[in-house]
């Protein structure tokens, strides 16, 4: 059975739930509620492991906040000796429009600091990575206010179908490749 871990990058606490910041974390919420899983509290973060098909999938929710976040992927993958190909971080992405889904099979962290913290600690950017649009509708300098701030009303409606799509888009990789995933799912 090919084993994968799937990282959902966000920050734990009850004020940042639902912020745009933590898309990484409610995509892993969809997919392990899609296969039935439940969550534990596990080392750096809560872990749910589920199957889809001949696939056991490793669901990370780091613990370590979202600029530490290689701690808890390192450990996890030194842990269960996965090769840097079945790891995806999913994450969120104001370079893409509200619920845009981009699948990557490595690249910059893209002034990411979750990114950025797992490239350190694993050693380089050779990792693949789903980014989730969460728009960009900040003005100059808003940034960090806009990417903690909550979804408004009308995309928080789009949430559920957008979250879907993700979580297939993470079993086409699993399942299938990156390469199939990237073109079945890419700008969906």
């Amino acid at each position: 059975m090919k084993k994968f871990l799937i990282v959902g990058l966000g920050n734990i606490g009850p004020e940042y739930e639902g912020t745009r910041h933590n898309a990484g974390f409610m995509a892993a919420d969809a997919l392990v509620e899609s296969c039935g899983g439940t969550w534990q509290s596990g080392r750096y973060g809560d872990m749910a492991t589920v199957r889809v098909k001949n696939c056991e999938l490793m669901v990370l929710k780091p613990s370590t906040f979202m600029n530490l976040s290689g701690v808890a992927v390192r450990y996890w993958m030194n842990h269960e000796r996965l090769p840097l190909e079945n790891l995806l971080v999913v994450v969120d992405d104001i370079a893409l429009p509200f619920g845009a889904i981009r699948l990557r099979t490595g690249g910059a962290d893209a002034g990411h600091n979750g990114l950025k913290n797992i490239a350190e600690q694993l050693g380089n950017q050779r990792y693949s990575r789903l980014r989730f649009g969460v728009g960009n509708d900040f003005p100059r300098g808003g940034q960090i206010d806009y990417v903690l701030g909550r979804f408004p009303e009308e995309e928080r409606k789009l949430m559920p179908e957008r979250l879907t799509i993700a979580a297939d888009a993470i079993k086409a990789f699993c399942l299938s490749g990156p390469q199939f995933a990237m073109t079945h799912y890419n700008n969906k």
